[in-house]
């Protein structure tokens, strides 16, 4: 998710109509562009089956998964001369999209349900792993700590009630190689949520013989995803939990947790610019003057994103092998 600067001009207001907090909220004037939406949807569903397609191949021939071979299907002419081979990378194409639509739109949805202006979800189409992922824009300001919080964790939450079955059924259908893990150019890591449900489908065997079928592949991305976006960092997800509780230490705690960002490079060299973007963008977070009390209801839900995120995080995503 990405917020932009907060601009009310190009927006009237009317009174406060239920909402219960006293603010008059923007009648929304922009459209969105739907044909843009639908484009970008398109790309990111044809690369990403294109990608499913190519480690599907792998899986079945027991080759562990290459990204350079995946790009290459793209230039394949008998690949596109039959396109119907593109079918088998449904499954994870699928599975991923479904993930990332759930966590924009459940987004989307708790902006419309406090009555902030958010476009529909911008999806990033990419040749190697077959998307960089989705956003939407907040198109008007958040009045309230409370509709701020409940935007920036249903995505996560959302997303994650979807990674757990596609995790759970994609390692079902997977099998076990002895040492496969070590074997190709990449070296995925391990989230403890994908250790702890390996540790129950396949139990006493170590993590580097198991084979990730595409649809549990699908929710390693989704995992990746999530903790990077619970991140309590500037406008990130977790930025926006962090500020909802916090507003006064947002500044702080983000600088801080970006610096910590750094030593990671030591397993997974783009924690360093992650770390050199986010303190250069984390400071910065629009203004809310609000000084009601979070219910409990929200802090437990505060709490489960911290779960979600540490279940989530990886200290080397990608390794060369």
């Amino acid at each position: 998710m990405s917020s932009q600067e907060f601009s009310p001009a190009p927006y009237s207001l009317y009174p406060d109509s239920g909402t219960g907090n006293g603010y008059a909220w923007p009648v929304r004037r922009a459209r969105d562009r739907y044909w843009l939406h639908t484009l970008l949807f398109a790309a990111t569903l044809l690369t990403t089956t294109a990608v499913g397609a190519a480690m599907q191949m792998d899986f079945d021939r027991n080759l562990p998964f290459d990204v350079e071979r995946a790009f290459s299907l793209y230039f394949s002419a008998a690949f596109w001369r039959h396109p119907a081979a593109l079918l088998q990378g449904l499954p994870f194409s699928l599975t991923l999209l479904t993930i990332l639509l759930a966590h924009e739109f459940g987004h989307y949805l708790a902006a419309v349900y406090h009555r902030v202006d958010a476009s529909l979800p911008y999806f990033l189409p990419s040749p190697l792993l077959g998307t960089f992922g989705a956003f939407i824009r907040v198109r008007s300001p958040i009045y309230t700590k409370r509709a701020l919080f409940d935007i920036g964790v249903s995505g996560p939450i959302a997303g994650f009630v979807f990674v757990l079955p596609a995790l759970s059924i994609g390692l079902a259908f997977s099998k076990v190689i002895p040492g496969i893990a070590h074997h190709g150019m990449l070296i995925f890591g391990i989230p403890g949520l994908q250790r702890a449900m390996e540790w129950m489908v396949f139990p006493g065997t170590p993590a580097a013989d198991i084979y990730l079928h595409p649809v549990a592949r699908a929710a390693w991305v989704g995992m990746f995803t999530t903790a990077l976006n619970l991140l309590p960092i500037g406008q990130l997800d977790g930025g926006h939990i962090l500020y909802s509780f916090f507003p006064e230490r947002h500044k702080l705690v983000s600088r801080i947790v970006a610096a910590l960002l750094l030593p990671l490079a030591y397993f997974w060299w783009v924690w360093a610019l992650w770390a050199v973007a986010m303190l250069w963008l984390g400071k910065y977070h629009p203004m809310i003057v609000d000084t009601a009390e979070m219910s409990p209801s929200r802090k437990k839900l505060g709490w489960l994103a911290v779960v979600i995120f540490l279940l989530c995080f990886m200290f080397a995503p990608v390794t060369n092998g």
